[in-house]
Parts: C-alpha cells; sequence; structure tokens
C-alpha cells in the first residue's frame, strides 16, 4: 500500500476536527450558528420593499447581529459576567421572535420563512440555555470542590469540550 492510499483516511479526519481558535467564542457552536441567523436575516431582509428597510428591516438586522455580539463579549469575561451576556443574547433572541412575527404579518415574510426563523430562534434559546446551565454547574461545583483528594485543582468545566473547549479562562 502507498502513501497516497492511506492519506485519504487521515484527511477525512482532519477536515471533520475543527482546530481551536485563539478567540475562544469561535469554539462555540452557538456562535456559529447566529451567525447563520445573521445571513438569514440578511437574505430575508433585503427583499422587503425600501420603506420597510428603513425601520423593520435595519432593526431586525441589528437586533441578529447583537445575538452573536454578547456571546462573543461575554466569552471574555469571568463565568458570571458571561452567563450575563448569554442571558442578554437571549433576550435579542426573543426580540427577533418579535420581528419574525411583525414582519409575518405584514406579509414581509412567507408562513415557511417565519417557521424557519422560529426554528432557528428556539435552538439557539436552547442552546444558550445549556450553556448557561453548564457554566453556572461548574461555578457551583469549583466554589464548593475546587480540589481533589490529591490536592490537585480540578476545573469541571474542561468536561464540556464540545462546547467550549478545554481553557482555564473565561
Amino acid at each position: 500500500m502507498n502513501i497516497h492510499e492511506e492519506m485519504p483516511e487521515k484527511v477525512g479526519k482532519q477536515e471533520n476536527e475543527r482546530p481551536q481558535t485563539f478567540f475562544r467564542f469561535e469554539d462555540l457552536r452557538i456562535y456559529h450558528k447566529s451567525l447563520d441567523y445573521i445571513i438569514w436575516v440578511q437574505e430575508k431582509t433585503m427583499l422587503f420593499p425600501e420603506e420597510d428597510k428603513a425601520q423593520l428591516a435595519l432593526r431586525f438586522n441589528e437586533t441578529a447581529r447583537n445575538i452573536a455580539l454578547f456571546i462573543s463579549e461575554g466569552s471574555s469575561r469571568n463565568k458570571s459576567q458571561f452567563v450575563h451576556y448569554l442571558k442578554s443574547a437571549k433576550s435579542s433572541i426573543r426580540q427577533c421572535l418579535v420581528y419574525t412575527t411583525l414582519a409575518f404579518r405584514q406579509n414581509l415574510l412567507t408562513e415557511t420563512a417565519e417557521q424557519e426563523s422560529r426554528g432557528q430562534l428556539m435552538e439557539m434559546t436552547k442552546m444558550i440555555g445549556a450553556l448557561i446551565s453548564s457554566l453556572q454547574r461548574s461555578n457551583s461545583y469549583n466554589n464548593q470542590n475546587r480540589y481533589n483528594h490529591n490536592g490537585n485543582n480540578i476545573d469541571p468545566f474542561n468536561q464540556i469540550g464540545n462546547d467550549y473547549g478545554n481553557r482555564d479562562d473565561y
């Protein structure tokens, strides 16, 4: 067997694994979902009539961007502050739901588009809720049980991996 026959298997594994980035929030799936939603909102609001673009579309786009902005800003803070920013991101999600409903009622979004928006917003709400729970559990655990019986520092947040990676600060 030559080297070229073995490479596709190794390359396939590397393609599926995303390297960690310098900016921690880029490792969060919720951040990438929020970016997808921003693009979705931009595409939909570009189809709004000119008079609606100045008001509803502008605010809808700004609020969608706030979801990602709160996640990114909060990730550089301590855990309790990060939770605060994640809750602000959830508030932006609720605001996007209001804009979705308004656009639908004004016949600016189809029923299908309204359902797509609602689905994405519900998924992001659940993801942020799970991340908040993880942060709060690890904060509680760290405050009560920071060291194991050998005196070594334990950070249970490192177990989360899929959401936040193995890092020490927030």
